[in-house]
């Protein structure tokens, strides 16, 4: 066994398990793992970011566009605090995120010394927002937690794992045994018995849609073999968005799905929570409800359903698929009445000017494989509803979190994962100086990622709702900003200010040819607002 301190049992064990990128913000509790990675020649970049918020939301990004894991490292208490923003989100997204968190020396954990970054019981903390979390108690310990660690976050349900690391034991020396990659967790296995009963009930559903979201993606080719063969609508919500091309016929939103609910009589709910149609569009006797999903918590969490299966998505789709093979079922009418209801949709929304016509410039000028990351911003809002995604983890999204000033960080990590593929970040001005900090970030690392703010002077979807719901009584919403122009000059990007869809365009085209980080302000007054298209009522 070779002589190693702990540091370097940490970065020959992450680089065993393929992570090549650090995303981090160093500091003294964590010295001896950047010594570490100093000498490790390149085997383990570190890109460093301005805030730890930022490194998190960098490697959230990174997970989310590729579906492989990321990792990120700061320093205990603060340090740690400050990415949470980032690691709750990456829970409530099923992403893939290592956090690499610092902790006191050994001996002062729990002691309450004043240490500093000490917090009370950190590791509670880290427990409660990651699918398993682990502290390394020496350098031996750390091959084998590290490869648990990875075990995790390849098996069932993808979320974020912890792993804290005390100074002591970075910078202690000792004889270790490096340990190979554990194999994946065995995914469940849908019951026969289940799967000819599920195609039972899909051979005889006269309406039947289907509800895909991130659990799905592995599986969009079996989605839309489904969808294709009982010509059922595909609900990509949320994270689901792109598991079946926009462009299809069968492909709608939720929104547009709650227009078709009343008629639906067996909802295939496949990956996904399924929230809205579960427990707020109403149900009724009607219905059937078929759900397979790898995580039992989300098996019956709103209904119980009359086949539930827990599997995995792609196999037990195969076998549905197989099974229906035989069947002659008639699409024809279930396809047209599909596509009447998105073009009655699409004349509902059609007043949502001009941010449908800013998302349709974007979507013009980004490749089928370009990437869109939504902010919470009005523009971003409609986005939800009528943005058309292509491909699967194209379009991301916080989902539930809705986490305000994510979009700068989290779209840098998209794009230096990505590499080639363009990446363009969607932020209100009020969400974008979150994160401000880390267009140096941008130009440091040389991560060409383009930012459009649109710049409305204020919390817009706060002050909307002061003034509609409580009586005008606006207050503390309003903002004062930067110049962003001069903001962009003094970090060294490209800085462009147009004021329609139709100077974005060839401004956003040279943009992402550039290669470079870009910073794209859109002046933009008040808006239609989305939200009754958003938040739907009981239909049945």
């Amino acid at each position: 066994m070779p002589m190693m301190s702990g540091g370097d049992a940490v970065v020959q064990s992450l680089t065993a398990h393929g992570v090549r990128t650090l995303y981090c913000l160093p500091g003294v509790q964590s010295d001896h793992l950047f010594n570490a990675i100093f000498d490790a020649d390149g085997a383990l970049t570190p890109i460093h970011t301005r805030h730890e918020q930022g490194a998190a939301y960098m490697a959230l990004g990174a997970a989310m566009a590729t579906g492989e894991p990321a990792a990120y490292s700061v320093v205990p208490g603060p340090g740690f605090l400050n990415s949470t923003a980032a690691l709750c989100t990456a829970w409530a997204v099923n992403a893939k995120v290592l956090a690499v968190i610092g902790q006191l020396p050994s001996s002062a954990i729990g002691k309450g010394w004043g240490m500093l970054h000490e917090i009370p019981d950190q590791f509670s903390i880290l427990r409660q927002l990651t699918k398993s979390a682990a502290r390394v108690n020496s350098p031996q310990e750390a091959p084998l937690k590290i490869a648990q660690a990875f075990q995790s976050l390849a098996s069932g349900r993808p979320r974020p794992v912890g792993l804290e690391l005390p100074a002591d034991v970075l910078q202690a020396r000792a004889d270790v045994a490096l340990q190979a990659p554990l194999p994946a967790d065995p995914a469940p296995v849908a019951l026969s018995e289940d799967v000819e009963r599920a195609i039972e009930m899909i051979a005889n559903a006269s309406r039947p849609m289907i509800f895909a979201s991130s659990g799905a993606i592995a599986a969009a080719a079996e989605v839309q073999a489904l969808a294709e063969k009982i010509g059922a609508p595909v609900v990509g919500h949320r994270l689901g968005r792109g598991v079946l091309d926009a462009r299809h016929p069968l492909s709608v939103t939720a929104s547009n799905a709650h227009d078709m609910w009343p008629q639906v009589d067996l909802a295939i709910v496949v990956g996904a929570r399924a929230q809205s149609p579960l427990q707020s569009w109403g149900w009724d006797e009607r219905i059937r409800f078929i759900h397979i999903e790898i995580d039992p918590e989300e098996m019956a969490r709103f209904r119980q359903p009359d086949i539930g299966m827990l599997a995995d998505a792609k196999a037990t789709l195969a076998a549905i698929n197989e099974g229906l093979s035989g069947r002659a079922i008639d699409t024809r009418q279930r396809v047209d009445a599909c596509l009447a209801s998105k073009a009655r949709f699409m004349q509902r929304i059609a007043a949502l000017e001009p941010q449908l016509s800013y998302l349709k410039v974007i979507r013009d000028v980004l490749p089928d494989d370009g990437v869109l990351v939504d902010d919470l911003t009005q523009v971003g809002y409609v986005a939800r509803i009528a943005y058309p995604a292509h491909k699967p983890r194209t379009l991301i999204t916080s989902g539930f979190q809705g986490t305000l000033g994510w979009g700068v960080a989290t779209g840098l990590g998209a794009k230096h994962a990505l590499r080639d593929k363009p990446v363009v970040v969607i932020s209100g001005d009020g969400g974008f100086m979150y994160n401000i900090q880390e267009l140096s970030t941008a130009v440091r690392h040389r991560i060409g990622a383009t930012f459009i703010v649109f710049n409305d002077g204020a919390f817009g979807n706060v002050k909307r709702m002061q003034q509609e719901m409580h009586g005008n009584r606006v207050i503390a919403s309003d903002l004062l900003n930067p110049d962003f122009m001069k903001l962009a000059e003094s970090y060294g990007l490209t800085g462009h200010r147009v004021r329609s869809p139709e100077a974005l365009r060839p401004v956003l085209e040279k943009a992402l040819a550039s290669g470079e980080p870009n910073l794209i302000e859109v002046p933009i007054g008040e808006v239609p607002s989305p939200w009754d298209f958003i938040n739907l009522p009981k239909v049945r």
